[in-house]
């Protein structure tokens, strides 16, 4: 056993010290000396990374060219990644992005733009727009979609590649609506969630449809919820899996519950109501979950979600302190947590969780283009943002993911990207506002890079005071 040279403690004892040190500790130990620079970049900051996993789709080869320090400075500012190719749909179209690996080692993914796909039912003739889109897991070529329609039809597609010499191509997909993998009598698809081989969708009408899509058969089951519906989310790798739902609330306990799916399909009747502290009609328009990794604790058991009143709710499904209904209905659960700008009381009509650490939840608001954000750390601490340009719209969807934030308002989609290394080929180019009436509203940045935004503190004292900020991390993209 050998001993380092002006130290007494064995070679193979300091290595098992740097199994158990935090982050903190090791940048400080790193700092002491030469030999101790030597050994944490050689083993500690590889035994850290084993620790402290993160998942990433978009980054998986390209990080496996960077150096162990290079991942661990990444990830301070980065978390899971949720999908390894951008879509966004507007009207019956989908523009598609792809995702390329850094030039420089530690720097964030590249985006380009590689064209679109127009859906149509014969003809070129665009005859219905999309509600939502989700992937398919086909092995990694993130190909197959399924996508929901506003006439109630829920479709699958194989998305085939487009010409890298034509930037601006545009492939018809004809749709078969007989084919179809889920029908919802004409009303309009509102939500679609996929979750281990396990898929759903939800119509405005409270028709739900389960399909096991592992399955050669592909047995559906069904469900009516016989209420105005906005959002659902499917969680199959809970230890009782389960649906939950968000509705208009009415005459029902709350406009969140879920159901227990059995081997049988799901549970006759609502097993779990997710309330708030105000027993008033609501409605809740986005649910999801948070990373593994949060602080939040076991993702599979927490569901975040958007409400009416403008709050944000966690609810811990391991949480024992369930009320019984005295009407007979499901057991009520109240939040652990509840997030909200004291300086809006529009509603939420998105939510998702991820950024630095996992810790992180936005929200998208109902007018403005107000996306607020909170770090569950620190869930008195918000801020809230106006997306580039202060449209009027709301903000209709939200993916927190690594680093970035991706939203999509009325009249564009954007990114918010707080992670280093951002330069002029990390997204695509926006054309001069002068060429597009609904841009000239956007003030680009001295460094051509980003945009400016206005933002606000949630726990300012007096009225909020609206600031600009100067951000290189800040960008809008468009299809072309």
């Amino acid at each position: 056993m050998s001993t380092t040279a002006g130290f007494n403690l064995p070679v193979d004892v300091i290595l098992i010290v740097l199994e158990d040190l935090e982050l903190s500790d090791l940048i400080s130990l790193s700092c002491t000396c030469k030999f101790f620079y030597d050994v944490v970049d050689g083993f500690g900051w590889s035994a850290y990374l084993r620790r402290n996993e993160r998942q990433s789709f978009t980054l998986h080869f390209a990080r496996e060219r960077w150096s162990p320090l290079a991942q661990v400075k990444y990830n301070t500012l980065a978390d899971p990644v949720s999908s390894s190719r951008l879509l966004v749909a507007a009207g019956g179209i989908i523009y598609s992005y792809a995702i390329h690996d850094p030039f420089t080692e530690g720097y964030g993914t590249r985006f380009t733009y590689d064209g679109s796909y127009a859906f149509t039912l014969g003809s070129r003739i665009l005859g219905r727009d999309i509600t939502s889109v989700v992937f398919i897991d086909d092995g990694g070529e993130n190909r197959i979609v399924n996508i929901g329609f506003v006439d109630g039809y829920v479709e699958r597609f194989d998305l085939p590649p487009h010409d890298s010499s034509n930037r601006r191509q545009r492939i018809f997909l004809k749709g078969v609506p007989d084919k179809a993998l889920h029908f919802h009598a004409g009303y309009a698809v509102e939500s679609i969630s996929y979750s281990r081989s396990s898929f759903l969708s939800l119509s405005s009408c409270g028709s739900v449809a389960l399909t096991d899509l592992s399955s050669a058969s592909a047995t559906t089951t069904t469900l009516h919820l016989g209420i105005r519906s906005w959002s659902s989310h499917l969680c199959m790798t809970a230890s009782t899996p389960y649906a939950a739902f968000g509705i208009t609330c009415t005459a029902f306990p709350a406009p969140l519950f879920l159901h227990y799916i059995l081997p049988s399909g799901f549970s006759p009747t609502a097993s779990l109501a997710l309330d708030s502290p105000h027993q008033r009609p609501s409605a809740v328009y986005g649910i999801t979950k948070p990373p593994p990794c949060s602080p939040l604790g076991v993702s599979d058991q927490i569901v975040v979600s958007g409400w009416y009143d403008g709050a944000v709710r966690v609810h811990d499904l391991r949480t024992p302190e369930q009320a019984t209904s005295a009407t007979g209905g499901p057991a009520s659960l109240k939040p652990v947590l509840t997030l909200q700008d004291p300086w809006s009381l529009e509603p939420v009509y998105c939510v998702s969780c991820g950024g630095g650490s996992a810790s992180f939840v936005a929200a998208g608001t109902a007018r403005h283009s107000v996306v607020a954000f909170w770090d569950v750390r620190q869930p008195t601490k918000g801020w809230s943002v106006h997306a580039p340009g202060n449209d009027a719209s709301p903000v209709y969807s939200l993916i927190l993911e690594s680093s970035r934030l991706f939203g999509a308002i009325q009249s564009r989609s954007f990114v918010y990207d707080f992670g280093p290394g951002v330069t002029m080929d990390t997204y695509p180019s926006v054309p001069p506002a002068s060429h597009r009436t609904i841009d000239r509203h956007l003030r680009p940045m001295n460094d051509g890079i980003g945009y400016y935004a206005l933002k606000y503190d949630h726990n300012h004292v007096g009225m909020p005071v609206l600031r600009s900020e100067v951000r290189s991390q800040l960008h809008e993209y468009t299809g072309g």
